[in-house]
């Protein structure tokens, strides 16, 4: 026996208590993967004998394997912050520099866009118009703040239920203003081109058995006559006759008429009025469905994250609006990722080039929106094999004060 075997052994035993160590002050750290030690025996080079007579002259570290198991997720209160549940890491841009990450932290900079703890830039593609994902290349994600431009009314879909027991008003012609020229009416909001509002009013007066006529208008001006509305025995709608031709509608239970404009945008406005649904039953008069497609500008409230990657931004009106997707990369190699700090690792020819894609593709975990990925460091296991290396490091310290007392006693031969 020599020093050697022993010296190798401390160096080793020391670096196996270096990553321990490691493992134990990362617990915490969002994102963290476990490091495990690998080491290799050593031994002088020799010629080959028929007996092999070699003795190992100790050990040496062989690498540092970092554990890619997935880590425990925990939910939190911020919207941008994120955990990806099963492959891949987040594609990371910092100065043309491209890092790759499962730290989920993110938050929008002072210019909107979304980034780490140290600035770099959180990596994804781009939602062009109507929330259309451009998957052609990666760019770093934006989180706008400008306001969403409002959106006129075009359509309002009504569903009604008239009820066939209403008598035919005796009062006539019909008068918006005295309700008992007619039987039945709802309001509902409308939005013009610059996001103004006012309530369109639609009115029912039945006319005849099975027969009713159609009203709708704004406050202040002269509803306009949409036409006529026939129900069939079964309270269907069976025709719909348009008051300005005197012709069936092109579509049956649809009108088209115009209101003018009081805020400023587009005069007049036009609007279509689809009645498809409404029914003439022995009930209440009343709403089943009734709905418009425009709305007023609005401003960004929060974010939300979802499985397959998709960014979206929730305005104060009600609306939503994909502003991008997070693309994730994996390799054919993790392990050949090097750690650079900071919750990064770097791609080396060893890991393989990075495959990145939209998040729950092939061999791409997904998403959790407003959640963390914990360390998946196992705290007990740490503390079982600190003390393991701590006994291989006392123990290796043994074999050279063996030697020692070894030496003394060759020394000590008269």
């Amino acid at each position: 026996m020599g020093y050697q075997q022993g010296l190798s052994g401390l160096a080793g035993a020391s670096s196996h208590l270096d990553v321990i160590g490691n493992n134990i002050a990362n617990a915490n750290t969002v994102g963290f993967k476990q490091g495990r030690a690998n080491f290799a025996d050593m031994y002088a080079n020799s010629v080959a004998t028929s007996v092999n007579t070699q003795i190992g002259i100790g050990t040496r570290l062989a690498s540092v394997q970092q554990n890619f198991g997935q880590g425990t997720i925990d939910s939190t209160k911020s919207s941008l912050d994120v955990a990806i549940n099963g492959n891949g890491f987040f594609q990371m841009s910092s100065n043309g520099v491209t890092t790759y990450s499962r730290d989920g932290t993110f938050h929008r900079d002072k210019n909107g866009a979304i980034v780490d703890a140290h600035g770099r830039n959180l990596m994804g593609y781009a939602a062009g118009a109507g929330g259309a994902i451009d998957i052609a290349q990666t760019v770093p994600l934006q989180a706008p703040t400008a306001n969403i431009a409002p959106r006129a009314t075009n359509r309002i879909t009504g569903q009604f239920n008239l009820n066939a027991q209403d008598k035919v008003p005796t009062k006539t012609p019909f008068n918006a203003t005295d309700n008992t020229t007619y039987n039945y009416n709802a309001s509902i909001q409308v939005y013009d081109t610059l996001g103004g509002s006012q309530p369109v009013t639609m009115y029912f007066a039945k006319s005849a058995a099975g027969t009713w006529q159609a009203y709708a208008g704004v406050r202040g001006q002269t509803p306009t006559h949409l036409g006529t509305v026939t129900f069939d025995a079964s309270g269907r709608i069976s025709a719909t006759t348009s008051a300005a031709t005197g012709r069936p509608t092109p579509s049956l239970g649809q009108f088209a008429f115009s209101i003018p404009n009081t805020t400023g945008g587009a005069n007049p406005q036009n609007l279509a009025l689809d009645l498809g649904g409404t029914t003439q039953y022995g009930g209440k008069d009343g709403v089943t469905h009734l709905a418009q497609d425009g709305f007023a500008s609005g401003t960004l409230t929060t974010f939300s994250i979802g499985a397959d990657g998709k960014l979206t931004g929730n305005y104060s009106n009600g609306q939503s609006a994909v502003l991008g997707l997070i693309a994730l990369a994996n390799f054919n190699n993790p392990n050949g990722l090097v750690n650079i700090g900071g919750n990064q690792y770097a791609e080396t020819a060893a890991s393989g080039v990075p495959q990145i894609s939209a998040p729950g593709s092939t061999n791409h975990g997904t998403l959790q929106g407003s959640a963390l990925e914990n360390s998946n460091v196992n705290l007990t296991n740490e503390l079982v094999n600190l003390i393991t290396a701590q006994r291989n490091y006392q123990a290796n310290a043994q074999t050279i004060k063996t030697q020692q007392a070894v030496d003394q006693t060759l020394l000590n031969l008269r």
